[in-house]
């Protein structure tokens, strides 16, 4: 029977401060021409500022999850948000471009700082069984913020100027600050060891799960990056419509995610496999009817659903192995999906370069997720060895 009772308060105030630091990660793509002419810098330059956000993500969480490894969890979920808030606002105050490229990779460090430590903290305010299902209401603040976030954002800055958006988070994230320091219990991080923790981390079960991490998480967004061209060149949707459909692949994870939440916890590689072969299958229909608007349309949705139903089981399987570094390990996975996603522009440029036509990419995306299945398998076959010795 699956489980209904409702979440600590706590967890979903976990979501919405990532929902509030996630919206300055898709509100920027919506601003950057506007970017660009206010700095007088290229549009490709302007683009750098979200590789600066990346990198912070990808390079930035593992190290200041190891530094933080003795705060308790409350002060390091404020810090991190109060850093956030801080690098953001220095580099809407500055106004200059080269200041706002350190500002993003700053960002996205405490970012992903505070990402780390809500996944521990969310799976501490619950029971083991529903650890997945925690871990996938935080995550569906990321959801909710690609949804509503980055577009209310873009409007407002349109209805003032670029900075007015980012101006929401800032606000957003410091409401945030202070709903965790009166929502959260202040429990510590308990006898911790940063040799422990990376003595954990040199599991190649683990690793397995970032490799399945990294695949998947290119392998919807390679079709999602690319799917405002698809929608306008080939399936011929008037603009006025693309930014709905791209919402419904929004919509799609946030079901996903309350879909895998529920299941990862008792069944994880059902929801691993079923959510690699939706994205394989899903994207190679895109591929092949792309030019029909009513097979795209519940394509995008349901490429969503399928997208996101995997994260709360990865989560799963990450602090399942690396129960005794929790905090490392959970700022590394973090960094795994934003390497997933930094990599689709590589990826579709395989294709894009051989002047391959545009869907081209979701068959990438398809070759992907059908790249992790095997990583799958292996650790499904790993677990069921251990449950059951000879």
């Amino acid at each position: 029977m699956i489980e209904t009772k409702r979440l600590p308060a706590g967890v979903y105030l976990l979501a919405f401060s990532l929902f509030a630091m996630g919206t300055a990660e898709f509100l920027l793509a919506g601003v950057l021409p506007a970017v660009a002419a206010d700095l007088d810098v290229s549009l490709s330059a302007a683009g750098a500022l979200i590789t600066a956000f990346a990198l912070g993500v990808v390079l930035g969480g593992p190290p200041f999850a190891v530094l933080s490894l003795k705060w308790p969890r409350r002060t390091a979920l404020m810090v991190t948000q109060l850093l956030f808030a801080a690098a953001i606002a220095a580099g809407l105050i500055a106004d200059d471009h080269l200041v706002l490229l350190l500002t993003r990779f700053v960002a996205g460090l405490a970012y992903a700082g505070f990402f780390a430590v809500a996944s521990v903290t969310a799976i501490s305010l619950v029971t083991p069984d529903r650890n997945a299902r925690a871990s996938g209401v935080v995550v569906s603040g990321l959801s909710v913020a690609m949804v509503a976030g980055g577009p209310a954002g873009t409007l407002l800055s349109h209805l003032t100027d670029w900075t007015g958006g980012f101006w929401g988070v800032v606000a957003l994230t410091l409401l945030g600050t202070v709903a965790c320091a009166f929502g959260l219990p202040a429990t510590s991080s308990g006898a911790v060891s940063v040799s422990g923790e990376l003595r954990a981390m040199r599991s190649p079960r683990l690793w397995g799960v970032y490799a399945v991490t990294i695949l998947s998480t290119a392998a919807y967004m390679v079709s999602f990056n690319y799917l405002a061209a698809v929608l306008a060149d080939v399936t011929r949707v008037p603009v006025v419509w693309i930014p709905a459909v791209l919402a419904l692949f929004g919509i799609g994870a946030f079901v996903g995610l309350s879909v895998g939440g529920r299941i990862s916890d008792q069944r994880p590689h059902h929801a691993l496999l079923g959510g690699a072969l939706g994205i394989a299958v899903l994207s190679g229909l895109l591929a092949l009817f792309a030019a029909s608007v009513w097979v795209v349309v519940p394509l995008v949705f349901l490429l969503g659903i399928a997208a996101f139903v995997l994260n709360p089981a990865l989560y799963g399987r990450v602090f399942a192995i690396a129960g005794s570094a929790p905090t490392l390990a959970g700022a590394t996975t973090v960094s795994a999906f934003q390497l997933g996603i930094s990599l689709t522009p590589v990826f579709a440029a395989v294709a894009l370069n051989l002047d391959a036509p545009v869907t081209a990419v979701s068959w990438i995306g398809a070759a992907l997720a059908l790249l992790t299945i095997p990583l799958i398998i292996a650790d499904r076959n790993f677990e069921k060895a251990k449950s059951y010795p000879r």
